[in-house]
């Protein structure tokens, strides 16, 4: 009995270390994981910038245009920002006022987070994805290296707000039902150590502290930046990012992004890519778009109401990247105070009041053979690229006489093909359809009854029988019932 029990559980012992995956310090062990399903699901997040360059929250409204690098372009006369930046500070604060002298203005006096979780779950986004810290080094949990690092008190619970804002607000997010992911910056610009020795910075000050901040926050989403300035090795990226998937509380559950050096961008199948402004990227690989709503992440106190998309062009943005097979992180950025601006709440509850109508063409599909499709016409040239483009879908959507323009998009799940609409019209045709096995046409959200009959590769639809103000935010979604 004692032998067999034994083998027994010899047998089980050792099922358990064949099945549980070991990853090696090295992309090619690193790549054999993938992304998890949930981040392929989810479709839809929001980044938060908070933190000191709240305060000022200046930068000029121009393409990269962050407020969020208000100490940066202070600092380096390279940065198109430096001479208004250095101007108005002067104006407003004093040539001998430094950048540290704002963290006691950062207060976080009317921080509400359950409030903003409330806001942040009726905007319809299934994750958060708050700054820890940004290029400026402060962080917005207790940070002993930091401190340390600095000489100075130089986090959220030492200084300004006096509390774990990061702790407070992570809380609130899942007690919401939402997943929560932190920001993190490897590089900090000015930092005492960073400056004097790279290496001692990497094995003393940021990976003990990235260690702290997920092993105490157990974050769902890490997104890496500040890499540029150095190699991967350099970084020790993938001996962090292999403890990250091997021995961290989140080893099953973590997505990462693709910034871990110089030259890990759009690489590695392990990570998602990243495009930041941009067009986007094809259905091939897993990618985000990440953007503000107007040309700043931080709260930009010089973004006037022309410099927001609205809410039309957000769900517009979100339907043409989910069809591409991408996610959208769209960021808002909370003032000093702790508040949100009624203007980025507004364009959430709308996005939130459309999605709950239409999500379900937005969560858990994947993309059709056809992303989209354009009307009769000279296509328009459409630039490419992940940072910083002039691309914008809003503007592929306007019907033009004699071109060619976006009539829908697509996204499927399981037998059913989705078609969101950008405008009303009598009349619809989708194309490139097997018709045989469709068997009910339907308007999401709406209960009367809409005229289709197939002909051909083709469904002709008839919406005669409606009214514009039948259909949310005038974008619409027909849900072609078994079109595989």
């Amino acid at each position: 009995m004692r032998k067999l029990l034994f083998i027994t559980f010899f047998l089980l012992f050792s099922e358990i270390v064949l099945n549980a995956q070991s990853y090696r310090p090295d992309w090619k062990s690193l790549d054999t994981r993938k992304v998890p399903e949930w981040f392929h699901n989810d479709k839809f997040g929001i980044f938060i910038h908070w933190g000191v360059y709240s305060v000022p929250s200046f930068s000029r409204v121009v393409p990269d245009g962050y407020s969020e690098w208000y100490w940066c372009n202070y600092n380096d006369s390279t940065r198109q920002n430096y001479k208004a930046v250095r101007e108005f500070h002067h104006r407003t604060y004093g040539q001998n006022f430094t950048y540290d002298q704002f963290v006691p203005m950062f207060k976080a006096e009317l921080f509400n987070p359950d409030e903003w979780a409330t806001i942040l779950k009726n905007s319809g986004a299934k994750y958060v994805v708050l700054t820890s810290k940004h290029h400026d080094g402060f962080c917005l949990w207790p940070s002993k290296e930091a401190n340390q690092s600095w000489g100075r008190a130089w986090d959220a619970v030492s200084a300004g707000p006096k509390r774990d804002v990061l702790g407070d607000l992570t809380n609130s997010v899942r007690k919401a039902g939402l997943k929560m992911g932190y920001y993190y910056s490897l590089m900090e610009w000015y930092n005492p150590v960073f400056k004097k020795n790279k290496a001692a910075y990497v094995n003393e000050v940021m990976i003990p502290q990235f260690k702290d901040l997920v092993t105490k926050y157990k974050p769902s989403v890490i997104f890496s930046d500040g890499e540029w300035i150095m190699q991967d090795s350099e970084w020790k990226s993938p001996e962090m990012i292999a403890w990250l998937f091997n021995d961290s509380p989140v080893a099953k559950e973590v997505v990462i992004n693709d910034r871990w050096g110089k030259t890990t961008r759009k690489s590695h199948p392990s990570t998602y890519y990243t495009s930041e402004y941009g067009s986007g990227m094809d259905k091939s690989v897993v990618w985000e778009e990440n953007r503000g709503m107007g040309q700043s992440y931080g709260y930009n106190r010089m973004e006037k109401l022309i410099d927001y998309k609205t809410s039309r062009e957000l769900i517009l943005m979100l339907s043409d990247i989910v069809s591409r097979g991408g996610n959208l992180l769209l960021d808002i950025g909370p003032a000093a105070d702790g508040t949100i601006p009624v203007i980025m709440e507004e364009r959430l509850t709308e996005m939130g009041k459309w999605l709950a109508i239409n999500g379900e063409a937005i969560y858990g599909t994947t993309p059709w053979k056809h992303d989209k499709q354009w009307s009769a016409g000279v296509r328009p040239v459409v630039e490419g690229g992940n940072y910083q483009t002039s691309y914008d879908i809003s503007q592929l959507v306007v019907p033009v006489k004699g071109k060619a323009f976006v009539e829908m998009f697509f996204t499927r799940k399981n037998a059913d093909l989705y078609s969101i609409v950008p405008y009303y019209n009598t009349t619809l045709t989708v194309n490139g359809l097997d018709t045989e096995k469709i068997t009910s046409v339907k308007i999401l959200g709406l209960t009367r009854q809409i005229q289709w009959k197939k002909e051909k590769n083709k469904l002709l639809i008839n919406l005669s029988n409606l009214n514009p103000g039948d259909l949310s935010n005038n974008i619409f979604v027909l849900k072609i019932e078994n079109a595989f």
